[in-house]
């Protein structure tokens, strides 16, 4: 045989895809309508109500251009996005983008997990008098709600797809009827002329830029996984269309309620504190009870449904011979395990930020390489048997395209370099310049190459 199969892929058959519109914009909206979209939009309050909306609106329709776009290839090649990556990265050199993928959504994963079990220590409070997660003794309750929260996600991954769509078509439903809920309850006690004139305190203010990173790298996660679910749809506008306004409307609409509740407890209480800005203490203190608690926890599972299978994706792309199945297992446990580490950082705070750093830093400059090669470089026209081929055009050197590499290194370095620019950071942001300028040269050195070889 040419191929032992070490490499071989799996492109999903257009006969066998079955994921109509509403399939793919509740996918969409359910991953985003979620507790970290919430936190992110209270973090972004240290910019004021117009200023963090502004970043967020911004941020959120460049980036789901590019999930649109990353969409269209998964319709077109069926193939999960880490093994598209093969095309840019080489079939042995993809592993980094799938190793990069594999620690961000079993990370987004954790994240919505600490959330959840948060708002369990609620309800345990209520029913059985545990302390509450912040408060002496509540670190029993936060443990509990963890180990029942990746308990689910295990049930869930066992009854298979199935059970996400029921989870996710369900979920939209609440998170809908939540944010509602959410808003009503905000504007009763304060005003959006209140909300508009709320002046963040001098130490607390965010950079507008610094904004626009944050949200770059929180919803440029969601465009590596993007072509991991469009390869189970046969209609190119529900590979892009549908990505697009889920994605958006989830961002938008649960971030501006994170945004909201955060500022309006901030004029009630007089302290604005980026710590109590995740939805359960903000539940609490707007005393909406035990249903919104459940509500949350809920709507973490609608997210995480997502972070899993697209971590699980990546494991798959890293060795073939573990199956979807035990991938989405393995990522759960592994996941479980990535919960507990604010605990041992003392602060969810600054876990979370750390995390973003980690994600804009890395993801802009590979979504940028792959997206040239594939719409400006390639035509749009990939030989599907040159990604598990050894002896094709995506082997490169050894199994690794070193030139790719190197302008993904140089994305990373100019990232940290200009991330703290003055007139960057207080306008546009590094992220945004830099997978421009990465495009730009990708693009230019490809054409070059290509000249050369003819």
């Amino acid at each position: 045989m040419a191929q032992d199969n070490k490499y071989e892929i799996h492109p999903i058959p257009m006969g066998e895809r079955n994921m109509g519109y509403w399939d793919m914009f509740a996918n969409w909206f359910g991953a985003n309508a979620n507790n970290g979209t919430w936190f992110i939009g209270g973090i972004i309050a240290a910019c004021g109500l117009w200023g963090g909306f502004s970043a967020l609106v911004l941020a959120s329709v460049v980036s789901y251009l590019f999930l649109s776009l990353i969409g269209y290839e998964g319709y077109q090649t069926g193939l999960s996005t880490t093994t598209l990556s093969r095309a840019t990265f080489g079939i042995r050199g993809s592993i980094i983008p799938s190793i990069i993928n594999l620690v961000m959504f079993m990370g987004w994963t954790a994240v919505n997990t600490f959330i959840a079990a948060t708002s369990l220590s609620y309800i345990f409070n209520t029913f059985f008098g545990w302390p509450i997660f912040g408060k002496p003794g509540g670190t029993f309750g936060l443990v509990i709600g963890i180990l029942i929260m990746s308990i689910l996600h295990i049930l869930s991954v066992i009854a298979g797809q199935r059970s996400i769509r029921v989870i996710e078509r369900v979920g939209i439903i609440l998170v809908i009827i939540f944010v509602i809920w959410e808003a009503i309850a905000v504007f009763k006690d304060v005003s959006l002329s209140q909300l508009s004139h709320w002046v963040v305190p001098k130490k607390d203010q965010m950079p507008f830029g610094a904004a626009i990173d944050s949200l770059a790298a929180f919803n440029l996660a969601w465009v590596t996984s993007g072509a991991d679910f469009t390869r189970f749809t046969n209609k190119k506008k529900v590979s892009t269309s549908a990505p697009f306004w889920g994605a958006l409307l989830g961002a938008v609409s649960f971030a501006s309620i994170g945004l909201c509740t955060t500022i309006s407890i901030a004029i009630t209480s007089g302290v604005y504190d980026p710590n109590n800005s995740d939805p359960s203490t903000v539940a609490n203190k707007l005393g909406l009870g035990i249903i919104a608690m459940i509500v949350i926890v809920l709507t973490s599972m609608t997210a995480n449904a997502v972070n899993l299978q697209a971590a699980g994706s990546a494991l798959t792309n890293m060795n073939h011979k573990i199956t979807l199945k035990h991938s989405l297992l393995i990522v759960t446990i592994v996941a479980m395990a990535l919960t507990f580490i604010p605990l041992l950082s003392g602060s969810f705070l600054s876990a979370f930020t750390a995390f973003l750093d980690y994600i804009g830093m890395f993801l802009g400059p590979i979504i940028s390489i792959m997206l040239v090669d594939y719409f400006l470089l390639n035509d749009r026209d990939y030989n599907l048997s040159s990604f598990g081929d050894p002896k094709g055009e995506f082997w490169y050197s050894h199994g690794v395209n070193w030139f790719a590499f190197g302008l993904w290194v140089l994305g990373v370095l100019l990232y940290l370099a200009l991330k703290n620019v003055s007139i960057i950071k207080n306008t546009i942001g590094a992220t945004f310049i830099v997978m421009g300028i990465i495009a730009i040269l990708y693009y230019m050195i490809g054409r070059i190459s290509e000249r050369r070889g003819n």
